[in-house]
């Protein structure tokens, strides 16, 4: 019988991945202000914003909180304007939205979370390691919901915060782009350091340290893979440094990768559109088989179930302590 080639896989987390989690335990979130996706952190954040006069001073006639919003955009916005404190401004929106985030992922939600968990999971599972071998996790997320899966499945992770010695046994990365709200205390070559995020906006650098390294480490791994899901992520074109590193790892393979794309389906079109010199895009209706609805309420949990139950097997599913939740 001939070997069966094992796919590399790497995954990649937006805001959709920990939306989905807390819109599992809060099917109705949404209407109780409760969601994640840029959408909803931007409405609440600028609306908080215009009710604080120092901020709102200057720019009353772009403080609507109406249509599409993304707060990125406009602290980007803010900050070419050179408007007057257009840098307290910025500093003010920023914080906004980590209070925000940090409000909602609360230690008493977060601990019934288990969408991550089941999915790492799945790549434990000796039936699953001879298909597939999961080589690295990137999440463009601040939160610490997928840290705290890897921790539980896997040991404390492997940031990459500074460049593997040759000896040192390898490990599974995870390769937060933007940095973490819970990286305030982390130990760098022998020394305990703050890393501070890589903050919304345009004015971001990736350049000095750890970022170097997590971003190279990135690039290395994209290079590897087979297959790169994402998971809750639109590919924003706020974030041209991401497309970048995607385009780069292209270049440098002689086949082109699949990029999985764990949305709706009307999300993955707008993705194959936007970026269609990336050629192997798939949507969640061409991925696992099919299925049905193009516009799941929970895009990441009906694709994890049936990617599980495929992979191992209903009965299988049903015997393990977290994707038999699903």
């Amino acid at each position: 019988m001939p070997d069966v080639q094992v796919k590399k896989i790497v995954y990649l987390f937006g805001a959709g991945a920990t939306h989905a989690e807390l819109q599992d335990l809060v099917p109705d979130l949404e209407q109780k202000q409760l969601g994640l996706l840029v959408r909803d952190v931007s409405s609440r954040v600028i609306e908080r914003a215009r009710s604080e006069y120092k901020y709102r001073k200057g720019v009353e006639t772009v403080s609507g909180t109406s249509g599409k919003l993304n707060i990125e955009l406009l602290i980007s916005l803010i900050e070419s304007s050179k408007v007057h404190d257009w840098d307290y401004k910025t500093r003010r929106l920023k914080t906004l939205v980590q209070e925000d985030i940090e409000r909602i992922l609360t230690p008493s939600r977060t601990r019934r979370f288990y969408l991550h968990k089941a999915l790492l999971d799945l790549h434990k599972h000796e039936q699953t390691t001879v298909k597939e071998q999961l080589i690295g996790l990137i999440s463009l997320n601040y939160d610490s919901v997928l840290d705290e899966a890897y921790e539980e499945l896997y040991g404390p992770p492997d940031y990459c915060f500074s460049q593997r010695k040759d000896d040192s046994p390898p490990q599974l990365p995870l390769l937060k782009l933007h940095g973490s709200f819970n990286w305030r205390r982390q130990r760098i070559r022998d020394k305990w350091r703050r890393i501070d995020i890589i903050p919304l906006g345009s004015a971001k650098s990736y350049l000095h340290a750890p970022y170097g390294f997590i971003w190279n480490r990135a690039l290395e791994i994209l290079i590897e893979c087979d297959t790169l899901r994402v998971i809750g992520c639109s590919l924003s074109p706020n974030d041209a440094h991401l497309i970048d590193l995607l385009f780069k790892a292209h270049l440098w393979r002689d086949i082109e990768f699949e990029i999985e794309i764990i949305s709706s389906t009307l999300d993955g079109e707008a993705i194959r559109r936007n970026f269609g010199f990336f050629p192997r895009i798939k949507t969640l209706v061409d991925v696992e088989g099919s299925i049905a609805d193009v516009n799941p309420p929970n895009p990441f949990k009906t694709w994890l179930k049936r990617k599980s139950e495929r992979m191992l097997g209903e009965s299988t599913v049903r015997a393990t302590r977290r994707l038999r939740k699903l």
